[in-house]
């Protein structure tokens, strides 16, 4: 059997589904032995997704295309954990994935699918996801307990410490978490809830980056920093070992607070990349002088990308919980990384299902709207493209999404989830759409 045949999703979740439901957590401690030496989990996610035609004035490279479509993506996520001495934690994360994406994995600001890579294959493509050692030092203060979770073994920790990351991970590994909009893979499934839409975080067509990160707790205050390298190329595999040269820089504020008995806390993040990027301004004129389509490769030179944004989550009960992030670039630039989306407001809510006797049930509400900077938009309606959006010209708007899901859980391990998407203004063209997606996702974990 071949390899494509042996790996396909139809056939690998519903065993990793069953191994769910079976498995208990490996290494899982009891009441008297706190701390976990060794731990393994895993995850399995499939998504399904469809749209229907919609209309469109014109259609260019980069546009989600107006046939009615459908796409898929699976990944496997293996989570090996080790403690190899006090306070230090080793970890390593095999992961396979394989997608078709919609329309090429164009025509969106705000992507449909978080779990969908710019790499994606109809083939399996196994690979290291993370690899990465993190090193804790208590200074003292109450004691906290960290619960068994992939990259995290179980123990207790000082609420005053020094925690320093270091190698190959996801920067939103540390940095922008949020109790109800960040995992795709059992949340919502759009990219720009999944962190800051205008956050062009490093990583590869993955991702992934190298790096390093210090993050100082002081009971409910938390620091944290990080440099990690860039790719080689915009949006490219390959990163840059120069990091000293080129690199990503972000740092981020935390504060934990109650109002009424009931958590939430509030994050502020900025962050500074220096990568070879192509500026909208210097294309358009380069353009002027040549007559030709701008093209940010054209311009491209070593340059500096800043940002930031607030992130906030509240719980309302135990059951319910609302979250809003506000973010902003410095739009300039070409989009190296993440999403094309320069300007990005959030919110939303989330309600589990207590109140129907459905304890493990979510439903999820969320509203986005996405900006580009005026330089952006000049750059689109003059005919250039992006490494995601342009439609040949624009009829700018705000790029306005509305996502609800209802996440069903077979058991503790196992979910079903149904989700809709409703785009308007897609790629910020009022000429094109409005257009719905809707999507099937079954996710299993031990």
């Amino acid at each position: 059997m071949s390899i494509n045949t042996a790996l396909q999703p139809h056939l690998l979740l519903p065993l990793l589904a069953v191994t769910a439901l079976m498995a208990a957590p490996v290494g899982a401690h009891a009441d008297d032995t706190p701390e976990e030496t060794w731990g393994v989990h895993g995850q399995a996610t499939y998504i399904w997704q469809k749209k229907p035609s919609f209309d469109a004035a014109y259609s260019g490279t980069n546009s989600l295309g107006t046939v009615a479509e459908k796409g898929y993506s699976f990944s496997g996520t293996l989570f090996f954990g080790l403690r190899p001495w006090t306070g230090g934690e080793l970890y390593f994360d095999p992961e396979v994935v394989q997608a078709v994406p919609m329309s090429g994995l164009t025509g969106l600001g705000g992507m449909m699918d978080s779990e969908q890579q710019k790499g994606s294959s109809p083939n399996p493509v196994f690979y290291r996801a993370r690899l990465f050692l993190r090193q804790t030092w208590g200074f003292g203060g109450d004691k906290q307990a960290m619960e068994p979770a992939p990259n995290q073994l179980a123990g207790m920790v000082d609420r005053r410490r020094l925690v320093l990351t270091l190698g190959n991970l996801s920067i939103i590994d540390i940095f922008d978490s949020n109790a109800y909009a960040h995992d795709g893979r059992t949340q919502f499934l759009n990219w720009a809830l999944s962190t800051y839409g205008a956050y062009d975080y490093s990583g590869d067509t993955r991702g992934y980056t190298w790096g390093g990160a210090a993050e100082y707790y002081y009971d409910d205050w938390v620091v944290r920093a990080g440099r990690f390298m860039v790719p080689l190329e915009s949006n490219g595999q390959r990163l840059d070992t120069s990091i000293m040269k080129y690199h990503s820089d972000q740092i981020e504020l935390e504060h934990d607070h109650v109002i009424g008995d009931l958590p939430g806390k509030v994050r502020v993040l900025a962050f500074r990349n220096k990568e070879i990027m192509g500026s909208f301004s210097d294309a358009l004129a380069y353009t002027a002088l040549n007559g030709s389509t701008p093209d940010v490769a054209q311009v491209r030179k070593g340059r500096i990308k800043y940002g930031y944004g607030i992130n906030i989550e509240q719980s309302l009960s135990s059951d319910i919980g609302i979250f809003a992030r506000a973010s902003r670039n410095d739009g300039k630039t070409e989009t190296y990384s993440f999403s094309e989306i320069e300007r990005s407001v959030s919110a939303g809510i989330s309600v589990k299902g207590g109140s129907w006797h459905r304890d493990n049930d979510t439903v999820g509400f969320a509203l986005i709207q996405n900006g580009l900077s005026k330089a952006h938009q000049e750059y689109l309606a003059a005919g250039g493209l992006g490494v995601f959006i342009g439609d040949g010209q624009l009829n700018y708007r705000p790029e306005r999404i509305l996502e609800a899901y209802y996440s069903f859980s077979l058991s503790k391990a196992v979910s079903v989830t149904a989700d809709l998407q409703r785009f308007y203004n897609p790629a910020y063209n009022a000429d094109r759409g409005p257009v719905t997606v809707g999507s099937l996702r079954l996710h299993a974990e031990f």
